[in-house]
């Protein structure tokens, strides 16, 4: 199996990216958030032990990531191609992941954006908790205020983007992720993208990567 993991802080633009690369090139896009969002509307074991964490800002607990993103992989074929957006997020994670006889890390594409800029794209997001569209109160509004564009239901702030859970998500990531970036980054694996650049010229260097 051929994986490619997208590295990033949140808002840092590796879901937008990996959703495209998806629709457009016949890759499948594994997105850890969407997956624990699933499970906690779904009320699931893992959903409830998930929530606390989520919540708060916190790390969901390596063991129960790896259960969720093994389940995810195992019902894929051999030979395809994916991308891992949110996992792993931490060494215990990336060398799970290593360790697995039918997946492969090809490479750790990393987005880099300043903490400043990641602060403005996580508060200003809003979604609709009915069809699962995002939004944004600058990049991206809506036609009519908080009214989604494509089912009409009323657009919220996810309980995790408020000021200050995105910080201490932020500070979170940034405590966990040295250690992960050197550890790709002493494997000859790693590879930095300026991600504060506009969506399609970001796309196409990465496309050119995983040519």
């Amino acid at each position: 199996m051929n994986i490619t993991v997208f590295l990033g802080a949140p808002g840092s633009g590796k879901g937008t990216q990996a959703k495209k690369l998806s629709t457009d090139h016949k890759v499948f896009h594994i997105s850890t958030g969407d997956l624990l969002r699933t499970e906690m509307k779904q009320g699931s074991e893992v959903g409830k032990k998930a929530k606390q964490f989520v919540d708060a800002g916190e790390l969901v607990p390596d063991d129960i990531m790896i259960e969720m993103i093994e389940k995810q992989l195992s019902r894929l074929a051999q030979d395809a191609r994916v991308v891992l957006d949110g996992f792993p997020r931490t060494v215990k994670q990336a060398e799970a992941l290593d360790v697995s006889k039918v997946t492969h890390v090809d490479r750790a594409l990393y987005f880099d954006v300043p903490e400043d800029v990641l602060v403005k794209r996580l508060t200003g997001r809003r979604i609709c908790p009915n069809c699962g569209a995002s939004f944004h109160l600058e990049f991206l509004p809506p036609k009519i205020e908080s009214v989604c564009d494509s089912c009409g239901g009323k657009l919220v702030q996810r309980a995790d983007d408020s000021e200050g859970v995105v910080k201490r998500r932020l500070e979170v990531f940034h405590s966990q992720n040295k250690q992960l970036l050197n550890y790709y980054q002493s494997q000859n694996r790693l590879k930095k993208l300026d991600g504060d650049r506009e969506v399609g010229e970001l796309q196409s260097d990465l496309i050119r990567l995983l040519q």
